[in-house]
């Protein structure tokens, strides 16, 4: 009972972030002063009022100003217009722009709030098919390209194993991330990048106190491996 009593409190927090974002989305940088655009939702937007975001760290390791209209709490798949104008849906958060590079994240908050990562089979093909071709996700990263611009697509910090509301959601976790790597290989301007690694079984530094967003040490590591990827691609 305190389970389902502490999940749906966390529920109620993520609504109160999502109105905080709608209201003010962390935008650093300008459309026109920058090469690189980040979407998504709280994982890129956590530690931002302490410039410690994942796009801060990609910034400061990279040189280079990034913009970011990541909104906690948005969804891939959102259908109430206006809220979802402001930034809750992820595709609303695209601005055009002359991109070398797109960071993206999203899906999370569709399978945990959404079908509370158990029967979400439909959702889960709404956004992207088995074998990454179809579906919002995969349509959007498309539109993106057709820019120019190269796309790398987070997945997200996983549990540390210890008391956290999405243990239970590591099975349909691994079965998005899968999907996400088919999308991925289907073109080389597209980069998957797993964080299924990162966080050693147990070890709770790399998330915040809600053991589901990252820590300032798991913005740092997530940014760091966003760097490299730029990097690896200009060098």
């Amino acid at each position: 009972m305190r389970d389902v009593i502490f999940v749906r409190l966390l529920m109620g927090l993520f609504g109160l972030f999502a109105l905080v974002g709608c209201v003010e989305p962390v935008e650093q940088g300008s459309a026109g002063s920058t090469r690189i655009l980040a979407i998504g939702d709280s994982m890129l937007a956590w530690n931002a009022t302490s410039r410690n975001s994942v796009s801060h760290v990609v910034e400061r390791a990279l040189d280079e100003e990034v913009l970011d209209r990541s909104v906690s709490g948005a969804r891939m798949l959102y259908s109430l217009p206006i809220s979802g104008a402001l930034g809750l849906r992820i595709s609303s958060q695209y601005v055009s722009g002359d991109w070398d590079w797109v960071i993206v994240n999203g899906g999370g908050n569709d399978l945990w709030l959404g079908c509370g990562c158990g029967k979400c089979a439909r959702q889960m093909a709404r956004m992207i098919s088995a074998n990454g071709d179809i579906g919002e996700i995969p349509k959007f990263i498309g539109q993106i390209r057709q820019s120019g611009a190269k796309v790398i697509y987070l997945g997200y910090l996983r549990t540390p194993g210890r008391d956290s509301p999405i243990d239970h959601c590591a099975e349909v976790g691994d079965r998005f991330e899968s999907r996400l790597e088919a999308m991925a290989s289907r073109d080389p301007g597209v980069f998957f990048l797993s964080n299924r690694d990162l966080v050693p079984f147990g070890d709770l530094s790399f998330h915040s106190l809600d053991r589901i967003h990252p820590s300032i040490k798991g913005s740092a590591a997530i940014g760091a491996r966003v760097a490299q990827t730029i990097s690896g691609q200009n060098g």
